[in-house]
């Protein structure tokens, strides 16, 4: 027994044919039909999320670890408009995500109908593609139709760049009719996998420029594991006068990287300025995080700069780019590679002296360091189990853990695709579901309170641990130019309060954990990742004004004589 309409009825067919799996579902009427048959088709798992923003970012989380599509289904109306967060973060984080929305019939919307709204197009400034299927199905053609656009909706979504992609589907009431039916036919479009190389002119050609700079600077962005690139990255970064800088959320590892970017760039004087800047820099991945390198590569800029993407397309955010290179990374430097000559300078030289200095006086600061966030985050990440996923929230946590190199086997994800702070909890939930390695979060007490309802969630994951660093407001506001120095800090940018994640974590019967002092900072982590059967939560109250100074402290003693 399943939905008596027959476009659905492919649909649900097409989309298992092609390899999707999971579908999150959000209650309403209107839906019924995609309801019904998702959740009665074998091998397909439906999972039942009440808030639409939630269940978008448990999505996300889903597909950003399987890199395989995820389905949303819900119900017409602002219940579609609350997918819109979550949808644009995985548009720029490159996170595929089918979104299937049922609507009103067409004659309806404008008409004062309840819960509708113009749904058509409604995401189209952060899709990879829009559509709408047939309102119903009267002939053949109409079938051909709405079959034809759930393959290219699939393939879109999961091609080049991938990304999310919007499918509306109007419904005329009845809605809950079932029955037996034969399966129709449907035809599935498959696309075949190409991988675009690098002509060999091409390839000597770029090796040639290349090989006529001096200082190259290799800057990687937002990526997933991937050991293969990792190595060619470490091989191409030992040739000669090559800079590395990674991030956390680059997932790449190496002795002869630079992982805190910050620490580096915050301490170059003026003065310094020219012998620390690229001539040619070479970037690849998704956003960088660190605002210091983005400023000072925008007042320093490199004579050329090359962004390697596959789909072509490139961001010019630091003002410079020469050249965009449609390929992989891997393609790229697999290609080049044997032509690139090993050439002696200081320029790796300076970086690794000053990255040296400062380790030392990072360690240095830290021993020394009072009570605050950033001596919190140096017990939490010497805590954190190996192996784990790190999924790091906005905006301050995502912020620190750049300050420190990566000592034990972690992998890293953050929501840096738009740096919002709502839906951190539902994404590293929806994570730790796909992924069943221990995943922590590390998240702001006003980015877990905008998220509360990411813990309505029959479905969240046992192997979920939340760290949620309270300083009493958004703690990034004091220490960023600007805001820091305005009477409406407090009341305005800081939303400084009294409260606490505990009411609200007991209300979901998870164990919770409190601690207030130095002291007590050990055995609550120590509780925290006990077995408890469930998720559980980890609440630390830190001094907002005290964390602030420190870290400002911080980069004054790296940049000292």
């Amino acid at each position: 027994m399943t939905t008596d309409k027959t476009g659905i009825r492919n649909l649900v067919q097409i989309c298992y044919a092609k390899g999707l799996r999971n579908v999150i579902l959000s209650p309403g009427s209107r839906s019924a039909p995609l309801i019904i048959a998702f959740n009665r088709y074998p091998g397909i798992n439906c999972i039942i999320l009440n808030d639409e923003r939630s269940a978008a970012f448990f999505a996300l989380g889903m597909a950003q670890q399987g890199r395989v599509p995820v389905a949303l289904v819900s119900t017409s109306g602002s219940a579609v408009l609350n997918y819109a967060p979550a949808i644009a973060e995985a548009y720029y984080q490159q996170v595929p995500l089918l979104i299937l929305t049922a609507d009103r019939p067409k004659e309806w919307i404008d008409q004062a109908e309840g819960q509708s709204v113009r749904q058509k197009g409604i995401f189209d400034n952060y899709i990879k593609a829009s559509f709408e299927l047939p309102q119903e199905i009267n002939d053949p053609d109409d079938q051909w139709f709405s079959d034809r656009i759930v393959s290219e909706a699939f393939i879109k979504s999961i091609t080049g760049r991938m990304g999310p992609v919007h499918i509306n589907i109007p419904f005329r009431e009845p809605l809950y009719r079932t029955g037996r039916f034969t399966s129709p036919t449907f035809k599935v479009i498959e696309i075949e996998t190409i991988i675009s190389k690098l002509p060999d002119l091409t390839s000597k050609k770029l090796a040639e420029e290349w090989n006529s700079f001096s200082k190259i600077m290799i800057l990687t962005g937002m990526l997933q594991p991937d050991q293969k690139l990792n190595e060619l990255i470490k091989g191409v970064s030992s040739l000669g006068d090559v800079v590395t800088l990674t991030e956390t959320t680059s997932n790449l590892h190496a002795d002869n990287f630079f992982p805190c970017i910050d620490r580096v760039i915050g301490s170059v004087t003026p003065d310094e300025e020219k012998r620390f800047a690229p001539g040619l820099l070479i970037t690849f991945g998704n956003q960088v995080i660190s605002k210091m390198v983005k400023s000072f590569l925008r007042k320093n800029r490199p004579k050329a700069h090359w962004h390697i993407d596959v789909s072509g397309t490139a961001p010019d955010s630091f003002q410079s780019l020469t050249k965009i290179i449609p390929v992989t990374p891997i393609e790229f430097f697999s290609s080049i590679y044997k032509n690139l000559e090993k050439k002696e300078g200081d320029y790796r030289l300076i970086w690794q002296e000053r990255d040296s200095r400062n380790e030392l006086r990072h360690q240095d600061y830290l021993a020394k360091v009072k009570y605050s966030d950033l001596w919190v985050f140096d017990k939490i990440l010497r805590h954190i189990p190996e192996g784990s996923n790190l999924q790091l929230a906005n905006s301050t946590p995502v912020r620190y853990a750049q300050l420190f190199r990566p000592f034990k086997r972690l992998i890293y994800n953050s929501n840096r695709g738009t740096s919002g702070i709502e839906g951190c909890t539902s994404t590293a939930a929806g994570a730790a579901y796909e992924s069943k390695i221990p995943v922590t979060l590390i998240i702001g007490d006003i980015a877990f309170l905008y998220d509360s309802n990411g813990l309505w969630n029959k479905q969240l994951p046992e192997n979920l641990r939340i760290i949620i660093i309270n300083n009493s407001g958004g703690g990034i506001f004091r220490f960023i130019p600007g805001p820091s120095d305005v009477q409406e800090l407090e009341e305005f940018f800081e939303t400084a309060h009294t409260l606490t994640g505990e009411h609200i974590v007991r209300n979901f019967d998870i164990p919770y954990f409190s601690c207030d002092e130095p002291d007590q900072l050990q055995n609550c982590l120590n509780s925290l990742y006990q077995d408890h059967g469930k998720a559980a939560v980890l609440e630390i109250r830190t001094p907002a004004e005290v964390s602030a100074e420190t870290l400002k402290s911080y980069f004054k003693y790296l940049k000292q004589d």
